[in-house]
């Protein structure tokens, strides 16, 4: 437990102190403290890189090839498969529950309607976020505690409380559970790294398709309460058979080595 508060403190204070010097240094060099795009996009790219490069390069995270050498090929299309048919279910559970605060709605926006923004929302957060929350925080719960899913539902509360945006937290303690069981089986970040980059490919796509970004489920389907359900019902009909496909391929490289958290 003490290691997982460490690596989450270090998360927290590289994002802290990447976005103030990011910030001061813009607003030096361009005498406006305005908030930008490129700004946002610069800071985010930054402090994902600075994260990926200190927790491998303090062994916080172990990064075995072993799993990839396996050709885990189907394994990981499922896991982009059930990142599809998640999309609106998740979504719909979200819209039932109380209207939560988006505190970071303008700078999401920002950074999700420009090119560049999926650098760091497509490519280097899932890598980063992976290496952190499941390959460093995950792996000493697993040490620490006997049950597993104590250490993936805390893992995933961290993970929805960290995106410091009260909007986003049930489809982020969602998904990561999913994260977090996904690592378990398989002892590797590649698989949560395949569906965590299938998830931000897919909200980065809709946002930038969707003629109103921040519509509703029954506003995308035409005011039709039907037809939203209809919608929730054929997702899932994608995502519980691509969960079913998981439970059988998702295994640890070589047969059933032992864990890293265990060593």
């Amino acid at each position: 437990m003490k290691n997982a508060l460490i690596y989450l403190i270090v998360f927290i204070a590289i994002q802290c102190g990447v976005s103030i010097g990011v910030r001061e240094v813009w607003r030096m060099v361009t005498g406006s403290p305005d908030i930008t795009t490129m700004m946002l996009v610069v800071s985010m790219t930054l402090f994902s890189a600075i994260t990926i490069a200190i927790f491998l390069l303090a062994r916080w995270c172990e990064v075995a090839r072993s799993y990839v050498r396996s050709r885990p090929w189907t394994a990981l299309a499922w896991c982009v498969v059930a990142s599809v048919g998640a999309v609106i279910p998740s979504t719909w559970l979200q819209e039932q529950m109380p209207e939560l605060p988006n505190y970071l709605l303008d700078e999401f926006s920002m950074l999700m309607g420009d090119r560049w923004g999926y650098l760091a929302i497509g490519l280097l957060a899932p890598v980063a976020e992976e290496i952190v929350f499941r390959g460093a925080i995950l792996r000493s719960l697993l040490r620490a505690m006997r049950n597993h899913w104590v250490a993936i539902a805390i893992s995933a509360v961290i993970f929805a409380i960290i995106h410091g945006n009260p909007a986003q937290m049930p489809h982020a303690m969602l998904v990561g559970l999913l994260l977090g069981w996904m690592y378990y089986r398989t002892d590797s970040l590649v698989p949560g790294v395949a569906f965590h980059w299938a998830n931000n490919t897919i909200a980065y796509v809709l946002y930038n398709v969707l003629p109103a970004p921040d519509a509703t489920l029954i506003q995308i389907f035409g005011g039709s309460q039907t037809r939203v359900l209809m919608a929730v019902g054929f997702s899932l009909c994608i995502l519980v058979p691509a969960i079913i496909q998981l439970n059988l391929r998702l295994k640890k490289a070589g047969g059933s080595p032992t864990p890293t958290w265990k060593r």
